[in-house]
């Protein structure tokens, strides 16, 4: 039986869409960012971090799949890792730095096993346009951004936001749906093609 480490209404539609029976349990783990650690590194070690503590947590699994999307700025030659947002004035700083530039979406996927855990990571380039005061507090009233990393969710109302994007729309969303389904054929979760 698969785990799906995350009560994410988001990830666990799109799990659904690969047409494997899972179960879901939330997993808290330590999110706090290293000091020394990179943008990268710091996605993929909540994702594996969330797919062993799923595994500990039920036994009768045989797989956990655990998964963290965070959104990366730059900034006066500066990575901004951006998470959801505390407060509306925290939503505008944030939305300030994705305004009128392009930004990185890093989605990273992690399935363990008692033996084994393999992962990958998706980065996804997103651009916004610009973000006016009027907007940005209308977006905040609809109170979509308050559980979303960058604070927005492409799939919602931001949508409108998006002037392109480059590489996977589901790892915006929050599971990449190609390379999760990748690492189920290599776990041996999909054992035939459909």
């Amino acid at each position: 039986m698969l785990l799906l480490a995350s009560q994410s209404p988001r990830r666990k539609a799109l799990l659904t869409e690969l047409g494997t029976p899972f179960i879901t349990l939330n997993v808290d783990i330590d999110e706090t960012h290293r000091h020394d650690e990179g943008s990268e590194d710091y996605v993929l070690r909540l994702a594996r971090e969330k797919a062993q503590a799923g595994l500990s947590r039920q036994k009768d699994c045989i797989w956990s799949l655990g998964a963290d999307t965070i959104v990366v700025a730059q900034s006066n030659n500066q990575s901004h890792i951006l998470g959801k947002p505390k407060d509306y004035d925290d939503a505008r700083r944030m939305w300030k730095l994705l305004s009128h530039q392009p930004h990185k979406v890093l989605t990273a996927v992690a399935i363990a096993s008692e033996t084994s855990i393999i992962d990958c990571l998706v980065d996804t380039q997103v651009w916004f346009c610009d973000l006016s005061e009027d907007r940005m507090l209308w977006y905040w009233n609809t109170g979509e951004p308050l559980d979303k990393a960058g604070g927005y969710g492409i799939q919602g109302l931001a949508g409108q936001f998006v002037k392109q994007i480059k590489g996977s729309f589901s790892a915006v969303v929050g599971l990449p749906l190609y390379e999760t389904r990748e690492l189920m054929k290599q776990a041996g979760i999909i054992q035939n093609e459909r």
